[in-house]
């Protein structure tokens, strides 16, 4: 485990004041309880350009690209952001059944290509550190979806 430098945890603490702004907490709020597509015309209905929750949409993966641009670049420390900032493998977790639809759609092969790196190294990471917590939080999220859409069909 590298200890990060100071130049590193200074901008992970950048980052983190940056996830606390009102609008993308909102958003971030908005993200977790309301997206789950599985095909680009859910994501679309879901959350259509133009749209609050388009806007959501946008600004909850735009930052956790960002975020995850400035891992890979190694500008912030993997361990470090890895044990304080879970919440982007959620994030990828959710785009992630969509993402080749929304690439091969808009003609954007890297679309979220940062987000992918980071999740793939992070899923990598946890494994080390906890066997096993990658597949019991995709079976808990699998199940929050099921219960999402179960409570959807009896509306």
């Amino acid at each position: 485990m590298a200890k990060p430098t100071h130049e590193q945890a200074q901008l992970h603490l950048q980052v983190y004041e940056l996830r606390r702004e009102a609008r993308l907490r909102q958003a971030r709020d908005w993200f977790q309880q309301n997206y789950h597509a599985e095909t680009v015309e859910d994501a679309m209905r879901i959350a259509a350009p133009g749209t609050e929750h388009g806007t959501f949409f946008g600004m909850v993966i735009g930052y956790w690209e960002q975020a995850c641009a400035l891992l890979n670049y190694e500008l912030l420390n993997d361990d470090l952001f890895f044990e304080t900032s879970g919440e982007f493998f959620g994030v990828w977790e959710q785009v992630k059944p969509v993402l080749p639809q929304f690439r091969e759609q808009f003609g954007a092969p890297s679309m979220l290509s940062n987000l992918e790196k980071a999740a793939q190294r992070y899923e990598e990471w946890s494994e080390k550190r906890a066997p096993g917590h990658i597949a019991k939080m995709r079976e808990w999220m699998n199940q929050q979806r099921a219960q999402k859409k179960a409570g959807a069909a009896n509306a």
